[in-house]
């Protein structure tokens, strides 16, 4: 086990990825398996909810999983207009999904890390997403949705001019128009994802600074912004799903 130093060698440690490959080819490995275990976790749980639901007086596990379900259901009944069967439950898995892996950062900065040495591995960083590369990744596939969406609903015409006659209605400013949509529609899923990294990267790099002052004063410090920390970790899983929805909303909806 390498011993840290100093607190830049500390800060760096935590901040360093379990990485294979170099480049684009590198493929950051905790994020990677933290990602899958959350899904798994997601899935095994509100499977295991509904296997073992009741219409008698239900569980707190299965009151939680029924007020999240209908938060979220409500939430995109309110927003998504339309009747699509893929929404709910991928505005569901978003959110679930990406609370869990915000979560993770409640845990004690050097829990996760101190388990991993103990099995060898020099370095593991366990908050996915604080990986630009995870949360600018679930943007894309966002993006992706939303160009599939406009075209199954538009068409290419539609979708071409929707991209050119707006704002300006001149067809000489029509080149314009595309430009100035053309950047509106990149920056979506590029301010989706660097947001979520942003919020909580921030968050991250807190609780390491905290640790690294006087044990007697680590209590009084990280308690009150864990505290403030959980309405982050929620609130950024809440706009990631709600921007989500809003930009597939949007997808479907006919320009005027």
């Amino acid at each position: 086990m390498e011993k840290v130093q100093s607190a830049h060698d500390y800060i760096e440690h935590h901040l360093t990825f379990l990485t294979s490959g170099e480049g684009w080819s590198g493929i950051n490995i905790d994020s990677m398996i933290v990602v899958w275990v959350m899904g798994l976790a997601f899935i095994l749980a509100f499977r295991f909810a509904v296997s073992k639901g009741t219409k008698e007086v239900p569980g707190r596990f299965q009151c939680l999983i029924e007020l999240i379900f209908e938060f979220v259901d409500n939430m995109v009944s309110e927003i998504f207009l339309a009747k699509d069967k893929l929404i709910g439950p991928l505005a569901l898995t978003i959110f679930v999904w990406v609370l869990l892996m915000n979560a993770i950062d409640l845990l004690p900065v050097d829990l996760v890390p101190a388990v991993t040495r103990m099995m060898g591995i020099s370095h593991f960083r366990d908050l996915p997403s604080a990986d630009v590369n995870i949360t600018m990744s679930m943007a894309l596939g966002v993006f992706v949705l939303v160009i599939f969406y406009t075209l199954k609903n538009k068409g290419l015409k539609g979708f071409i001019k929707e991209l050119t006659t707006q704002p300006f209605s001149h067809p000489l400013l029509y080149p314009v128009n595309f430009v100035l949509e053309l950047v509106t529609l990149i920056s979506k899923p590029i301010s989706l994802g660097l947001r979520l990294f942003g919020n909580m990267y921030a968050g991250e790099m807190i609780f390491i600074l905290i640790a690294l002052m006087p044990w007697w004063m680590q209590w009084a410090l990280s308690v009150p912004w864990a505290l403030f920390h959980i309405l982050i970790v929620v609130l950024q899983a809440f706009i990631f799903m709600v921007l989500t929805v809003v930009y597939l909303a949007m997808a479907v909806e006919e320009s005027h």
